[in-house]
Order: C-alpha cells, then sequence, then structure tokens
C-alpha cells in the first residue's frame, strides 16, 4: 500500500488539477471536513486556539501537534493530512524528528516556514525571517532524511524578497511551495516566472490574501489550496449564536427554523462512524 504522501505526490503530478485541504483543528472537526474532502489541514492557528486558547505566536508545542495529528489519523486513516509544523520548533534536529513521526503514522505532507522567533501567524504583522542559506539547510535536512512524506516550503516574506526566496527553495526536492500572506494576484501571477514547482495558496478570511475562486487559481497556475480557518471561525460565530439565543430564550434549547437543528443522533452517528473507522485500521 502506497504511502498517504506518496498517493499525494501522485496526485500533483496532474499540473490541471488543483487539491483543496481543508483546515481542522482537532478531531472532530476533521470529522466534519472529511465528507467535503479527502485532504486536510491541521492548522497552526486553529489548533492553537483550540488547544491552548491562545493566538499562533508560537505557544505550539512539538509534542502536542504530532499527538493531535495520531488522533486525526486513528479515526480518518484514508484521508491525505498535511500538518503546519511551523518553524520546526526552533533546532534543526526537533524538526527532523517531528516530521519522522508524523511520517511513520501516515501524514501526507508537513509545511515548514522560514519564519524565526518569536513566530507568529503569516498574517499577523511583526514577522521575522530566518537567514535564507539557514532556513535552506533545515528544510535539506528534512529533505535527505524523508521516504514518504511531502514536504511544503512555505516563505513569510515580503516584496522583492518572496522571488529570491521563492527561487532558492525550488532548487531544493521540497515537493510544493507557498508564500504566506500573499498581498495581490500580480504577486501570486508573478510566482511561476520563478519556480515549476505546484504552489499552494492560502485563504483565510480577514487575512492579507485576495478571496479568489478555485477557477481563479487554475488560471494563475496554483496547484494546491488550503481554508485555513472557516471551520474554527464559524464554530466561534455558531456557538456565540446559539449561547445568545439560548439566554434570549430564558434557558430554552433554541431551534433553528431555517437549516438543520443537529441532535443527539446526528452527533452520536459522526462518532461511531470514526469508532468503526479506527477498528478497521487497527
Amino acid at each position: 500500500m502506497k504511502h498517504p504522501g506518496q498517493l499525494l505526490r501522485d496526485e500533483l503530478a496532474d499540473k490541471a488539477a488543483i487539491q483543496p485541504f481543508l483546515g481542522v483543528y482537532d478531531c472532530f472537526s476533521a470529522s466534519i471536513a472529511a465528507q467535503y474532502s479527502t485532504n486536510l489541514f491541521l492548522s497552526g492557528f486553529g489548533f492553537s486556539a483550540s488547544y491552548y486558547g491562545l493566538p499562533d505566536v508560537g505557544y505550539i508545542a512539538w509534542s502536542d501537534v504530532v499527538a493531535a495529528a495520531w488522533r486525526i489519523r486513528q479515526i480518518l486513516p484514508e484521508h491525505k493530512l498535511l500538518v503546519d509544523i511551523d518553524d520546526g520548533y526552533v533546532d534543526v534536529h526537533t524538526a527532523r524528528h517531528v516530521v519522522k513521526q508524523l511520517e511513520r503514522m501516515g501524514v501526507a505532507m508537513v509545511m515548514l516556514e522560514d519564519q524565526a522567533r518569536p513566530r507568529r501567524c503569516g498574517h499577523i504583522d511583526g514577522k521575522l525571517l530566518l537567514p535564507l542559506p539557514e532556513y535552506i539547510q533545515k528544510l535539506n535536512s528534512l529533505l535527505l532524511d524523508r521516504e514518504s512524506i511531502c514536504v511544503l516550503a512555505r516563505t513569510d516574506s515580503s516584496g522583492d524578497e518572496i522571488f529570491r526566496r521563492i527561487s532558492a527553495m525550488s532548487e531544493t526536492d521540497a515537493d510544493v511551495l507557498m508564500v504566506d500572506a500573499v498581498d495581490s494576484i500580480e504577486t501570486l501571477a508573478k510566482l511561476r516566472s520563478y519556480t515549476d514547482k505546484p504552489l499552494l495558496f492560502n485563504q483565510i478570511a480577514g487575512g492579507k490574501s485576495p478571496r479568489l475562486s478555485i477557477e481563479q487559481l487554475r488560471s494563475l497556475g496554483v496547484g494546491l489550496v488550503q481554508y485555513s480557518t472557516p471551520l474554527l471561525f464559524a464554530a466561534q460565530q455558531a456557538m456565540t449564536e446559539v449561547l445568545d439565543a439560548l439566554a434570549e430564550s430564558g434557558g430554552v434549547l433554541p431551534r433553528n427554523p431555517d437549516g438543520p437543528n443537529i441532535g443527539v443522533a446526528d452527533c452520536l452517528a459522526l462518532l461511531q462512524a470514526n469508532a468503526r473507522a479506527a477498528l478497521r485500521a487497527s
């Protein structure tokens, strides 16, 4: 049986297709997203928010991410999972250790950024970058170690530095390249002049990047798109709305007159499907 990383690599060979990755932040959100896509993205922003209740500015411990990825892989073994490993948790030795663990559990791809500490979400101001040779050395160390897992090289640079870094990353064996928080269609289109590797575009509501359709991205030469946070933001909105409604009704459980009213049976059906999948995979 092929490793999920090799399956993803095979799919990336089709230059006409776009691979969407839905952002998840825990097993429950992954269970819902899995019904809409076979590609899931364990988002650093979402995980930091859900697991720690903190912003994505460097609080995440590598062991927590590895454990979260393991739990998702147990219930969704047939899905391809992309895991955000930030800067590799500072040093190259930790980065190599983390990637090897994720590869062995069947994670399809990891994302390694070129930020220096203190790091932060790509759509937050104040990011610091590693010197390019230092990042390329870290990236190449992961690439030499890996067997099947895909590696996504990400830059958080801006201006002309974007193209210098993309050119350098393109000379490595990285499978996919990404510029986070790219702020214009013109910059995105220009990237194709600097690399022939698959490009990933990150969609995040309220972020720095333009909102683009699949067809627009295809015309710009983008091969992958990740939707990092719509489930996280939707959960925040839905929970706020239901608690407001509960308060306004004097404590009577609210009903949605215009849509589904998910209850015990619906939730239990989702969880029981996960339990069956975990048993089949064991």
